[in-house]
């Protein structure tokens, strides 16, 4: 009998997650430069803090449109600061800032954020063999690899923890539970 991955299990809003996104390959940038911002706001917090505050965050940094993001001044990281809807960690929003500057200089050398993360793995998803959770790395070769080339673009929070998460999320790794139902088949 399939089973869903138990720490989907943990909330609503965790198991909506799992169910409809967690997994599922992403090659669209917009997506793919919010998600990989949102990851790093979750440095020290928990996946369930950022699902709850995803539709403000969302709102507050402009829908996560790199050309407004990068132009962020002092006066709106003040602002922001203020904001409940986001984590208010000044070193969080000023790496949003950063990494809308290093995605816009990315996506003009290689096309598209999506061409650069799934050109990794010649544009096919990772599906691992995972029976339980304690079976889930927290990171591997590729997520060490991908943070280094991240970083040298100047993005930050893309330590190779925070990677491997976030390729977990767009669907480059499939680390569902083998007995999940939205595994990869």
């Amino acid at each position: 009998m399939k089973k869903i991955c138990p720490w989907a299990l943990s909330s609503p809003e965790m198991k909506k997650y799992h169910d409809e996104e967690w997994g599922r390959p992403s090659r669209d940038d917009h997506h793919l430069f919010m998600m990989l911002n949102l990851e790093g706001q979750q440095a020290g917090l928990s996946w369930a803090i950022i699902l709850k505050r995803r539709p403000g965050m969302i709102e507050a940094y402009h829908h996560f449109e790199p050309h407004i993001l990068a132009t962020m001044n002092e006066t709106m990281i003040k602002q922001l600061l203020n904001d409940e809807r986001i984590i208010r960690s000044r070193r969080k929003i000023e790496a949003v800032r950063d990494n809308a500057k290093a995605y816009l200089q990315l996506v003009k050398d290689y096309g598209s954020l999506s061409h650069f993360i799934w050109g990794f793995v010649d544009y096919q998803p990772i599906v691992n063999n995972i029976n339980t959770l304690e079976e889930l790395p927290t990171q591997n070769e590729l997520s060490r690899q991908m943070s280094k080339a991240l970083k040298a673009y100047g993005f930050k929070y893309v330590g190779p923890v925070i990677i491997y998460a976030y390729l977990q999320a767009i669907g480059v790794i499939d680390d569902h539970l083998n007995d999940c139902p939205y595994k990869s088949k």
